[in-house]
């Protein structure tokens, strides 16, 4: 799961239109006319995250070229973790099973909701362990608020629980989650859960073009 630092890469709109092989205005009224997702610098120049990138050619059954596969690789390998868990116990116990099967990973811990989003903001998680019973908050609502927050990147999130219930896991996947596991947690089926949902992300199937 470990990987060298890597920054996120964002395109300028000439970047995506080079690699979409087409003229810089085209790429320009793509993102005018909301099909490509971007944001604007202050000097009013439009930049795109690779992701965004890729989805949009994975929309119009375009190839991905071998650059930008590269580049969602490395963004996509799981470096830096965010474990939230009031129960203390429990979060040391997860922590402790990460670092067994991999010493090379940055783990934050976070024992309520304010720590949560505190560490989630400075840090920015590639993955979240969020147990979704934290006392006084709706693990839900901050699920999916960790899902629509552009500045994280769109982390893989695992929710946990006391409670193995399937109901419950629905729930919590509908909210965003990525994956559920009920306590006490299996760290080898975990982190092979892990692995699994980076590489599904990262290497997304395109449709052949016709």
């Amino acid at each position: 799961m470990a990987r060298a630092d890597k920054k996120i890469r964002i395109f300028s709109a000439l970047e995506v239109a080079n690699i979409c092989g087409v003229v810089n205005q085209t790429a320009i009224n793509w993102i005018k006319n909301g099909y490509l997702k971007a944001f604007q610098t202050p000097g009013g120049q439009y930049r795109v995250y690779a992701e965004e990138l890729a989805d949009f050619l994975h929309e119009r059954k375009m190839r991905l070229p071998p650059e930008l596969q590269k580049i969602l690789e490395e963004q996509m390998s799981i470096e830096i973790v965010l474990i939230v868990d009031d129960d203390r116990e429990s979060n040391m116990a997860l922590r402790r099973g990460l670092e067994a099967i991999n010493d090379g990973l940055t783990i934050h811990q976070a024992y309520d909701g304010f720590d949560a989003g505190r560490l989630s903001t400075e840090k920015k998680p590639h993955l979240i362990l969020l147990d979704i019973n934290l006392p006084g908050i709706d693990g839900f609502r901050l699920c999916k608020n960790f899902k629509e927050d552009d500045n994280l990147n769109n982390p893989i999130i695992i929710s946990i629980s006391g409670m193995d219930n399937p109901e419950l896991a629905q729930k919590v996947m509908d909210a965003g989650a990525d994956a559920f596991f009920a306590k006490p947690i299996d760290i080898t089926k975990l982190a092979a859960k892990i692995e699994e949902l980076a590489r599904t992300r990262r290497r997304r199937p395109l449709p052949p073009i016709a």
